[in-house]
């Protein structure tokens, strides 16, 4: 494989042989990401039990002959898999098992995000961005950055972006439109039931969206149906969502990078005590991006009926730190 002149972005997935990372990386190496004249340094860390089929993946992806693909590596080492990365997507995490509470789930997740935060803070590049999907996503940041202590905390993003992409997806087909003529529209807090998909600021087509949508309907129907689709799409199809966790994923790190041209889309990184969220708490809340860094929406009013599922969230997210914190 020759070596690209320009200078290649590292880029790190976990979880490399599992279903989310199969669609991403296609995505990733077609320049859906970084740009079409970008190439990158593809690395796909995996657990050694599924090395092997990890393999198989970088062999698919040789095969495929893609233009902005550097090199292809295959690691079961995260101090190794890290070193110069750019970007990372943390996919691979460990499922609740049968009999399993949340918590034990957080236990189990914590080992293995607190070896990859400090693998990142002792290996990364000084621009690295870092974006979870495994779940508890927005908990797995909190412990990557807490055990990344020299990476700045806003480099550490959960994936709301599917949540975000559910909520325009769910208007759209309602309403009968494009996506794209839905503007500000938000999902407040965690990638869990609590989440808050709120349409108080969104338009559609320039107009307030409030007014085209019956207030039972957005309240009883759209708000919980956006929280449980995950389990919608397992009860459906067999499996979890993994196409459009590894699309929303791809938004996501692309927007990070490229900007969004003033659009609001959610995001869910360290808080600063925004809209009375506890500071540090990965929290989703509306940003714009500018290219490289995420500026969260500022001075929103927000209604007693946004405050209260809002700090349903926050009090959510604060007993998953709390979890997180005994870890240490």
């Amino acid at each position: 494989m020759t070596k690209s002149p320009v200078q290649p972005v590292n880029v790190v997935v976990t979880g490399a042989a599992g279903n989310i990372a199969y669609s991403l990386l296609w995505r990733v190496a077609s320049g859906d990401v970084f740009g079409k004249d970008q190439p990158v340094n593809l690395t796909l860390l995996e657990i050694p039990a599924a090395g092997r089929a990890a393999e198989g993946t970088a062999m698919e992806l040789a095969d495929s002959a893609l233009p902005l693909v550097n090199t292809i590596t295959v690691a079961d080492n995260a101090a190794k898999a890290f070193e110069g990365a750019n970007a990372a997507f943390l996919v691979g995490a460990k499922p609740r098992g049968k009999g399993e509470s949340r918590a034990d789930m957080l236990a189990a997740n914590g080992k293995i995000f607190i070896e990859q935060g400090k693998a990142l803070n002792d290996a990364a590049a000084q621009d690295v961005r870092v974006l979870v999907v495994g779940n508890p996503a927005n908990t797995n940041a909190y412990i990557a950055s807490k055990s990344a202590p020299d990476i700045p905390g806003d480099r550490f993003n959960a994936m709301m972006r599917l949540d975000h992409n559910r909520a325009l997806s769910m208007l759209a087909q309602h309403l009968d439109v494009p996506s794209t003529a839905l503007e500000r529209v938000v999902v407040w807090g965690n990638h869990a039931d609590t989440q808050f998909p709120d349409i108080s600021y969104a338009t559609v087509n320039g107009e307030p969206l409030a007014n085209e949508v019956d207030r039972d309907w957005y309240v009883d129907e759209f708000i919980p149906r956006v929280a449980k689709r995950g389990g919608e799409i397992i009860e459906v199809r067999g499996k979890s969502s993994a196409a459009s966790a590894a699309s929303a994923a791809v938004d996501h790190m692309r927007d990070w990078v490229q900007g969004t041209d003033g659009r609001w889309v959610t995001v869910a990184q360290a808080s600063t005590s925004e809209y009375g969220v506890d500071a540090g708490l990965v929290f989703g809340v509306p940003a714009v991006g500018t290219g490289g860094t995420w500026e969260p929406v500022a001075g929103l009013e927000v209604s007693d009926f946004q405050r209260e599922r809002i700090q349903a969230n926050v009090d959510a997210l604060k007993h998953e730190a709390e979890v997180a914190d005994a870890l240490f």
